[in-house]
C-alpha cells in the first residue's frame, strides 16, 4: 500500500502495481478510479474490488496501475465530496507523475471515478487519455444535500459522525459543486487527446443515453457499447478486455 498527502495535507492511500521485471525505460502509468461504494462494498473495500486490474495491466502490460482510495474510503483520511475526490485524483496523478519508473499517465474510472477521471483530464494536459466506463454525463440526479444521502454516506463510512458536515449551508455548496460536474463538457475540453467511453446497455443505474452524450461532445472518442452488460462494469471481462486493449494502443502515443 502507497501513501501520500494530497493538496490538503491529508494522507491518502492507494495499490500501486508495477511491473515485476525491470524495464529498460519509464513505462506508462495509468490511475484507476473506483465508483461510489455500494452496501455490498463500502467504502473501505470498494478499491479493492479493482486491485487486480491494477495487478494484471502491471504485470501483462508492463504499465504501472495506481489504485485511489479516494477520502473517507480505505485507510484515507477526510471525508467524502466531489470536488474532495475531483482533488484526491488530481493528486493521484502528481504522484504517479513524480514517479521515476513512469513516463505518460492516463485515466480511467468506473461509475462516478469516470466522471472525476474527466474532470481532472480536462483541466490537466499532462493526462494523455482518459477512459470512462458507466458514466453518467452529469450529477443531476444526486442530490447532495438531502438528509437520505448523507445518512447513506455515513453508512457507507465515507463520512464522518453525525456532527459532519456542520452546518445545511455547507451541504448545499457542496452540492452545488457537484452539479457543476458535466462530463460531456469535460469530454469536449479533453478533445483532441484520445478518450474511450464504455457502456451497458442493460445498465440500470445510467442510461446508455449519457454515454453517447459524452462520446458525441468529444468527437473522436471510442464508443464502446456491451450488449447485456450492467453497470458494474469492473467485473465485466467484455469490458475489460476494451480497456486493456486501449491503454495498449496508447503506447504509440509516448515520444
Amino acid at each position: 500500500m502507497t501513501r501520500w498527502c494530497n493538496a490538503e495535507g491529508l494522507e491518502l492511500r492507494g495499490h500501486l502495481a508495477l511491473p515485476e521485471s525491470q524495464p529498460v525505460r519509464a513505462v506508462p502509468g495509468v490511475v484507476l478510479c473506483p465508483a461510489f461504494p455500494s452496501q455490498a462494498n463500502g467504502g473501505r473495500a470498494v478499491a479493492q474490488l479493482i486491485y487486480p486490474l491494477a495487478d494484471r495491466i502491471a504485470q501483462n502490460m508492463e504499465w504501472a496501475a495506481l489504485v485511489l482510495n479516494y477520502r473517507g474510503c480505505g485507510e484515507s483520511q477526510g471525508d467524502f465530496s466531489v470536488q474532495g475526490w475531483v482533488s484526491d485524483v488530481a493528486s493521484a496523478v502528481d504522484y504517479l507523475a513524480q514517479c521515476n519508473e513512469v513516463e505518460g499517465v492516463w485515466l480511467a474510472g468506473f461509475g462516478i471515478g469516470g466522471a472525476l477521471a474527466a474532470q481532472v483530464g480536462s483541466k490537466d494536459t499532462r493526462v494523455r487519455g482518459v477512459a470512462c466506463m458507466g458514466t453518467p454525463v452529469d450529477l443531476s440526479k444526486w442530490d447532495f444535500a438531502a438528509e437520505e444521502v448523507v445518512d447513506y454516506a455515513r453508512k457507507l463510512g465515507i463520512l464522518s459522525p453525525d456532527d459532519y458536515p456542520a452546518t445545511k449551508e455547507e451541504l448545499e455548496q457542496r452540492a452545488t459543486a457537484a452539479q457543476q460536474l458535466r462530463v460531456d463538457r469535460c469530454a469536449d475540453e479533453i478533445a483532441p487527446r484520445p478518450m474511450l467511453v464504455v457502456h451497458g446497455d442493460d445498465d440500470k443505474e445510467v442510461s446508455a443515453l449519457d454515454a453517447r452524450a459524452i462520446a458525441e461532445a468529444h468527437g473522436g472518442s471510442g464508443l464502446r457499447i456491451i450488449s447485456g452488460a450492467g453497470h458494474r462494469l469492473h467485473a465485466d471481462p467484455r469490458c475489460i478486455a476494451v480497456l486493456l486493449g486501449w491503454l495498449s494502443s496508447q503506447i504509440t502515443l509516448i515520444p
